[in-house]
């Protein structure tokens, strides 16, 4: 994101933090965050992988939805099977407009009396405004939690440090949360992440985020990450960034996110753009989401041409970068059926020259969440 002229950018209750530790600080989602620390993006997407990394994600909307029927209620906006969710049990889903596309990706919590949502920053104040202008007619109030901050802490040596601060996180099981407290500070635990790796979203109150971040990065597993090492994260990781990978053009269906539809929502419909949802479940999307491999150590950014080896072009790149555990350049992007099976060999058309490549699975390093 590039900061407009005379634009006003907010900060995270971590924000004199970030300037603490000596962050390189930059325009996002129309906060100022933190992209990198000194040790650089990639000793912290290492840090990630082998011990554990605390990223600041406050910027991301915090909500809370009540009513009568409330997980019946947002269904009829979002394809997910809220209704199945037991109680503390999390979900991945999308909010879709009537063309079938994606509004935005967003994570769902069912409590006891009410569900917990997780937006994008970028687009929380639409997503908003979309739930209220559909909802309340049902009955249901939107509680926006502005005065709450949102950390990461992410890594296979996270559970051993978040046990020494939040006694039972390290119990949580994987897409599960609780009530709990560090100290005497509640906070929200749930046992998930976007790295690929083991780890916890924590939420708690703004006033008390400063203080617990640093109790946590004085855990000798714990150091901070920025938005770089995030992003090469959850690419490696092959996870869909909105904006980028998904948006109000791509259904789920071609994004590779039809695992997040359960059977009974397929059958039934009754959200936003079922009917093509379901038409291209049963007979197959016009493009698919694929991971990429460019070959050598040249990347394949974000609006690279893909062609076959023919030079037809067949998909363009949506993210691409350089996968610090994979070991060279990884990428995603949307191909012609045709040349989405893994093996198809492509080109990637970098300053005008066809480099050579091809259609992988993903991800492109194996997850390792906290299963069973």
């Amino acid at each position: 994101m590039t900061q407009s002229q005379g634009e006003t950018l907010e900060t995270t209750p971590l924000h004199a933090l970030h300037k603490a530790l000596g962050a390189r600080m930059v325009p996002f989602a129309g906060y100022e965050m933190p992209v990198q620390y000194p040790a650089g993006i990639l000793k912290e997407h290492e840090q990630c992988r082998a011990r554990a990394a605390l990223f600041d994600v406050s910027h991301m909307g915090q909500a809370v939805l009540r009513g009568p029927n409330v997980e019946a209620a947002l269904e009829t906006l979002v394809p997910g099977d809220i209704e199945g969710l037991g109680v503390d049990r999390m979900r991945y889903t999308q909010f879709t407009n009537e063309a079938g596309g994606i509004l935005d990706d967003l994570m769902v919590t069912r409590r006891a009396d009410r569900l917990f949502l997780v937006v994008n920053a970028a687009r929380k104040a639409h997503d908003f405004a979309h739930l209220e202008r559909h909802l309340a007619p049902r009955g249901c109030t939107l509680e926006i939690l502005a005065a709450r901050a949102l950390l990461a802490l992410q890594g296979p040596a996270a559970a051993a440090a978040i046990a020494r601060i939040v006694p039972g996180a390290e119990r949580l099981e994987f897409m599960a949360g609780a009530d709990l407290r560090a100290g005497d500070v509640p906070v929200y635990v749930s046992r998930s992440g976007y790295t690929g790796e083991d780890g916890f979203e924590i939420s708690v109150a703004a006033e008390s985020a400063d203080a617990f971040a640093r109790r946590l990065l004085s855990e000798a597993e714990v150091a901070p990450a920025g938005l770089g090492a995030r992003d090469s994260l959850r690419l490696e990781a092959g996870l869909c960034l909105y904006g980028h990978d998904i948006d109000e053009t791509t259904s789920p269906i071609e994004a590779g996110l039809a695992w997040s539809i359960a059977r009974r929502r397929r059958e039934q419909g009754g959200f936003p753009g079922a009917a093509r949802i379901r038409r291209e479940l049963a007979e197959g999307a016009a493009r698919r989401r694929v991971g990429l491999r460019p070959e050598g150590r040249v990347p394949a950014r974000e609006g690279t041409e893909i062609t076959d080896e023919s030079g037809k072009p067949v998909g363009t790149v949506t993210s691409g970068g350089f996968g610090a555990t994979a070991g060279g350049p990884v990428a995603m992007g949307y191909v012609a059926p045709e040349a989405a099976k893994p093996g198809t060999r492509v080109n990637f058309l970098v300053r005008g020259e066809a480099r050579p490549g091809a259609v992988v699975k993903m991800p492109f390093v194996p997850h390792r969440y906290a299963k069973g």
